[in-house]
């Protein structure tokens, strides 16, 4: 999880007392159909055709960069030089934030190889693509893309729990998030050591209002993974939640030590405020 999704749930947290921090849309009445129809028509195709929605924030310098990359794979290039460029491409869009793009553009180049570290690396685009969605549409289609890609490195090497992790993580997300929950419990029975088992179940806890149980996942996490900050982080919100004030106030005056990240820290005084 980024630095910026945690000061997002933790401001979340403190606006509602809850982590239901759930994409709105927000519709001005006064707007013409059309203009609607047109919104709803452009978010669908931000879900599906990223880039060229990606390619009007690119600089001129960047554009060209890219536009060079293109025809280098397109002039009958080796598989071993098509790769490289296709990576040269998607790391200019993952230095941006625009994941759904590097996504598709390992994707592209994964499906023409069949090479599966490609294919690991365009799961793993989408699913940063899929952790920052808001948009129904596009949580619903990297979600897809992760599994689709992520799925086949699992087809060949079944042991890789941190894709069946990422993987799990989509369903929740899904019509049928019990799939997903199965699915993480299914890790943490192979190894219950396993810190994103531990960290995304402890999440969910939270997510249902099963504070205790999350105390429980959190501190099972920090035993394992003591360098784990976010672990830290939310163990000290699900005391506060579980109304055990004392371990609540020790463990978020713990975190204080941990970070010299202001916003972070400002939550942490707003918690200890509470206290």
């Amino acid at each position: 999880m980024k630095r910026s999704q945690l000061i997002l749930i933790a401001l979340g947290i403190i606006a509602i007392g809850g982590l239901y921090v759930l994409p709105t849309v927000v519709v001005d009445n006064e707007n013409k159909a059309d203009a609607v129809s047109q919104e709803n028509k452009s978010a669908v195709t931000s879900s599906t055709d990223p880039v060229e929605m990606h390619e009007a924030e690119l600089s001129p310098d960047q554009r060209l960069q890219i536009n060079t990359l293109k025809l280098q794979i397109a002039e009958n290039s080796s598989n071993e030089e098509s790769k490289s460029s296709t990576e040269e491409i998607a790391a200019i869009y993952q230095e941006l934030g625009k994941y759904d793009s590097a996504g598709y553009y390992l994707s592209l180049a994964a499906d023409q190889q069949s090479d599966m570290e490609l294919a690991e690396k365009a799961g793993k685009a989408y699913y940063e693509a899929f952790s920052f969605a808001l948009d129904p549409e596009k949580v619903t289609y990297t979600a897809e893309q992760t599994r689709k890609y992520l799925n086949q490195v699992l087809d060949k090497d079944p042991t890789r729990l941190d894709l069946k992790t990422k993987v799990a993580m989509t369903y929740v997300s899904s019509s049928n998030p019990m799939q997903g929950i199965t699915m993480l419990r299914e890790i943490l029975e192979q190894d219950p050591q396993n810190e994103d088992g531990l960290f995304n179940m402890g999440l969910l806890s939270m997510q249902s209002g099963q504070y205790k149980r999350a105390t429980e996942r959190f501190e099972e996490l920090i035993q394992y993974h003591p360098d784990n900050f976010q672990g830290q982080f939310y163990l000290a919100v699900s005391y506060f939640e579980a109304k055990q004030n004392n371990k609540a106030k020790a463990q978020f005056e713990k975190v204080q030590t941990m970070t010299e990240d202001e916003v972070i820290l400002g939550s942490i005084e707003s918690y200890l405020d509470k206290l």
